[in-house]
């Protein structure tokens, strides 16, 4: 292609308005025996394909974009898009064909690479197009709605992406002190949903389809049951008195939520009468609650009693409880080979360290301080007496993570050596007039292949994306007031 058919093409595809550009844009076409030998190559690009999988992305609502469909609707676009009908919410079969045609003009069969439909709207630093008049709707080529219309173009079928769309990765994070939840897209590390009107979000599970999250609301002493797609509150279920964090077990049949208030019990929400069928007493007010990977025990842990309880879910009743000397705050969990609980590592108020449980002795057996440098912060902050919150290990069973905030900073150790690998650094905030202070980091989540944490830093309003093996920030993602419990779901 000349320089100046290159440059007339890329002007008509950011929205030139002459008719003439146009037209003449719309009669290009390569050489006849060019395009016989691509098609001997390249299978055709299937209609279904299109129908089902890619056109839907042009009607999707994206955070801080416009739809695709607002603008290519226009007469005087080369990949143009049919109007809906009135009342419509997609288009007919007959629109769609008309669409697919209009789309087979802006692409390379078997070339993602060299193809305009997924070049334009591309971020330049991701390999796109200088300029797109309707904005960088992809910023990377891991987007996974640009890899559905990659793999489209390469003439995969429709029965073979169907498995690969379904895969889908989001990290949720509840902001503690708004009404608000940010769902982060990991492989473009950029919000790409709010869901609103709960105010006070404490703790956050989801059903085992991804269809429904579960929210402890603190504001109305209720569960909160939320359609994941659309974001709407389903139904409100009553509980017992005001929840802190929150567990589903392993089938999804029940939502445990810990109760803040003494005596302490835990209440069971059955999820298919979305009523509270049953109170589980434990020892304490419950501040965090878990349900163990292989799904046989949910593990409360309380501030004011001090103590570990470990709940039988077959009988809903006690099996074991460890006690400490100090409050009880985040815990994390590492499994045996077959599955079951080896250790659980817990977090302790006034310990700038964690507690180690073996789950077979019911005993703790080991207490690991973290190393005093990084130091000086904390203190500013208001939180001496919490100088360590946030624990996890990673989906692999290789390391274990544990947030500081007297160092501002995220610990890595090995498993099962629990050998101190070295540390990342969190963002400092830097109030007026006044000396850099933490970030006070809360809670880890990773995603499922390990190579990312999420750390959420509540005085920063941000959530930091660690690189697991360099232990470097790549990414900070700014969220809402004081963002805490975070969590990943994967739908496959």
């Amino acid at each position: 292609m000349t320089g100046t058919k290159r440059a007339t093409l890329l002007l008509v595809f950011c929205g030139a308005t002459t008719s003439s550009l146009y037209s003449g844009a719309r009669r290009m076409a390569p050489p006849a025996e060019s395009a016989a030998s691509s098609s001997k190559q390249t299978p055709p690009l299937s209609f279904e394909f299109f129908k089902t999988k890619v056109q839907p992305i042009f009607l999707k609502s994206r955070a801080e974009h416009a739809r695709c469909y607002g603008c290519h609707i226009l007469s005087n676009r080369i990949f143009r898009l049919e109007p809906l009908s009135p009342g419509s919410t997609d288009w007919s079969d007959e629109q769609s064909q008309r669409n697919f045609q209009s789309a087979l003009e802006v692409v390379v069969p078997g070339d993602p690479a060299s193809s305009k439909l997924l070049l334009h709207p591309l971020s330049p630093e991701a390999g796109g197009d200088p300029f797109h008049s309707g904005g960088r709707q992809f910023a990377s080529q891991n987007d996974p709605d640009w890899l559905v219309i990659a793999e489209w173009v390469r003439g995969v079928r429709t029965r073979i992406s169907e498995s690969a769309s379904q895969s889908m990765t989001r990290i949720y994070v509840t902001n503690s002190a708004s009404d608000t939840i940010d769902v982060i897209d990991p492989a473009t590390n950029k919000v790409v949903q709010v869901i609103r009107g709960i105010e006070l979000p404490h703790g956050i599970a989801f059903s085992p389809d991804g269809a429904r999250i579960y929210v402890s609301n603190e504001a109305e002493s209720v569960l909160d049951v939320v359609d994941r797609k659309s974001g709407e509150i389903l139904s409100k279920v009553p509980l017992s008195a005001r929840p802190n964090n929150l567990a589903i077990t392993k089938d999804g049949s029940q939502v445990l939520v810990g109760i803040r208030t003494q005596p302490g019990v835990l209440d069971v929400i059955d999820t298919t009468s979305l009523k509270k069928v049953k109170s589980i007493p434990v020892d304490g007010a419950v501040h965090n609650v878990y349900v163990t990977p292989d799904g046989k025990y949910a593990v409360s842990g309380s501030i004011e009693n001090k103590s570990v309880t470990v709940i039988d879910l077959d009988s809903q009743q006690m099996a074991w409880e460890v006690k400490f000397n100090r409050p009880v705050r985040p815990m994390a969990f590492e499994t045996n080979p077959d599955g079951s609980t080896r250790r659980i590592f817990v977090q302790l108020s006034t310990f700038h360290g964690f507690a180690v449980v073996d789950f077979a002795k019911r005993a703790e057996v080991a207490r690991i301080k973290l190393p005093d440098q990084p130091g000086g912060f904390g203190i500013a902050e208001a939180r001496g007496g919490v100088p360590s919150h946030g624990i996890g290990v990673t989906p692999d069973g290789k390391s274990l993570w544990v947030n500081s905030t007297l160092s501002n900073a995220v610990f890595k150790y090995s498993l099962p050596d629990l050998k101190l690998i070295g540390h990342a650094a969190l963002p400092e905030v830097h109030p007026l007039g006044r000396a850099p202070t933490g970030a006070v980091p809360e809670w880890i989540a990773f995603t499922p292949d390990s190579k990312l944490v999420y750390v959420s830093d509540s005085a920063a309003r941000s959530v930091s994306v660690i690189d697991t093996q360099t232990l470097q920030e790549v990414a900070r993602i700014p969220v809402g007031e004081v963002p805490k419990r975070i969590k990943t779901l994967v739908l496959r």
